[in-house]
């Protein structure tokens, strides 16, 4: 097949199911990077390649601004990555950030591919079990503008101290070098491979 025609997200998907499961019967791809590059959108292309596909948004896991490490690790391991090893659905508690708290519980039935999708999806941990490791990224400008669009001009300082965090944490994780692809804001590959 010629690899020009084939979308990266197909590209991903055939990928991950080319590889055994990683987490009981689950394979997991994990849509890392900045805020604002693209995650969402090319995690909904993965699950439009797949129907055995769900996607899970650390955007319902965060503990608002200050949560991209702190508890978001045991709370998703708890919640979701423990049961889905042992073969189990899994259950999770969506954070409300209107609210600012925790609000219902969501199930996750056993999927066959989980698109763990958000900042922070691809650190080191989920090496042992990841299937594929997408890094997404994009200029700070746009992600900023399209951060402030959807949250609104009061956000700025949530979002300014969002990207020193996540910053921080992708230069002490090496998210982006340890991704199997890099794709930029508009999905195309700008590094790593895909089989």
């Amino acid at each position: 097949m010629d690899d020009t025609l084939t979308t990266p997200a197909r590209r991903v998907v055939d990928s991950a199911r080319a590889r055994p499961p990683g987490l009981g019967p689950v394979r997991v791809v994990c849509v890392d990077g900045p805020a604002g590059s693209g995650k969402t959108t090319f995690a909904a292309a993965l699950a439009a390649e797949s129907a055995q596909a769900a996607v899970l948004h650390l955007d319902d896991l965060y503990e608002g601004w200050s949560g991209l490490d702190g508890s978001l690790w045991p709370r998703l391991s708890a919640q979701v990555l423990e049961p889905l090893r042992r073969g189990w659905p899994a259950r999770y508690q969506r954070y409300d950030w209107g609210q600012g708290g925790f609000a219902e519980w969501v199930d996750l039935p056993l999927p066959g591919l989980l698109v763990l999708e958000g900042c922070g999806s691809a650190r080191r941990l989920v090496d042992p079990f990841a299937s594929v490791r997408v890094w997404v990224e994009a200029p700070d400008d746009l992600r900023l503008a399209r951060g402030l669009a959807r949250d609104g001009a009061a956000a700025r300082s949530h979002w300014e101290q969002w990207m020193r965090d996540e910053s921080a944490h992708f230069a002490r994780e090496r998210t982006r070098a340890r991704a199997d692809v890099c794709l930029d804001s508009l999905g195309d590959v700008v590094g790593g491979s895909l089989p």
